[in-house]
């Protein structure tokens, strides 16, 4: 099995509802994101998928939450915006965008501290 990553960071603002602590308060982070896409057979160019498809998919996936208040976002209406759910956001669009070979996102909220959507 191949497996690629690549990496993307965007910036947002959230704040999470029903939390006890300081996250209640409205806060932004500087997000990285690590989408991983897997599969088995290389193309004939000996490429699982090109690097740029990942990239450029991934800039117009982070681009939809880049600069923006989660919460007002429609997929945050009823959830709290956590890393955990960002990254379901971004794996579910790009696995919709590309039609399957996501295997992983890691949505970093701080540099020690990150959440992971696998299927």
């Amino acid at each position: 099995m191949y497996e690629l990553t690549v990496e993307a960071q965007f910036d947002a603002a959230h704040n999470l509802r029903r939390y006890n602590g300081p996250c209640e308060s409205l806060h932004g982070h500087t997000y990285k994101v690590h989408v991983s896409y897997a599969g088995a057979e290389l193309n004939d160019l000996g490429m699982l998928v090109d690097f740029k498809l990942l990239k450029n998919t991934l800039a117009d996936v982070v681009g939809y939450m880049d600069h923006k208040y989660l919460n007002e976002l429609p997929e945050f209406k009823e959830n709290n915006p956590t890393a955990e759910h960002i990254a379901r956001l971004i794996f579910d669009r790009m696995r919709n965008a590309l039609g399957g070979g996501i295997s992983k996102v890691a949505v970093w909220e701080t540099p020690t501290a990150c959440a992971t959507y696998t299927d």
